[in-house]
């Protein structure tokens, strides 16, 4: 975490120049007052977008948190949402188009996947069961065996553990 905190401010310039070597090709091919309008255009549309994202993301959230479902797909998805008016938002043309990005169906999925998969790795599994809904698995199953397994031998002092269960087994997280 601390590595992609040190390289913030090399992102941060790379995204500025990045922006004013845009800015000046677009300035060149339509002109600066073209170009002017265009970026205030996208501004005010990025403002009104965040409105309305941060709105309905609100309302999603406490209709699903209102008939007990998890809240957590609406949760992610309003972020990508807002993330995505918010790049809008700020003036420039390179932060506008990863914006439309998130905000057209074909991105806003695939960042919403990706939001919920961070999640789940970042978070335990008990408040990621709560906040996305129980997760689905995929269970191998092995190839059955005809012979009973033998019970392991307890060690001098301690209880010998009950017979070795042949079966579907799924791996999991024990809370109490």
């Amino acid at each position: 975490m601390r590595r992609g905190l040190a390289l913030l401010p090399l992102g941060l310039l790379l995204l500025a120049v990045a922006e004013i070597a845009v800015f000046a090709a677009v300035a060149h091919a339509l002109g600066a007052l073209w170009t002017l309008l265009l970026i205030a255009v996208s501004s005010a549309a990025g403002l009104l977008l965040l409105r309305r994202e941060g709105i309905r993301g609100w309302r999603s959230f406490r209709a699903a948190a209102e008939a007990g479902r998890a809240p957590g797909r609406q949760v992610s998805d309003s972020l990508v949402g807002l993330l995505g008016a918010l790049l809008l938002a700020l003036p420039g043309f390179v932060s506008a188009v990863a914006g439309l990005l998130l905000i057209v169906p074909p991105g806003r999925p695939l960042a919403r996947h990706a939001v919920q998969r961070v999640a789940e790795r970042r978070l335990s599994a008990a408040v990621a069961g709560d906040l996305f809904g129980p997760r689905h698995v995929r269970v191998r199953q092995s190839d059955p065996v005809d012979e009973p397994a033998p019970a392991p031998r307890a060690a001098a002092g301690e209880v010998a553990p009950g017979p070795v269960v042949t079966g579907e087994v799924v791996e999991g997280e024990i809370i109490r």
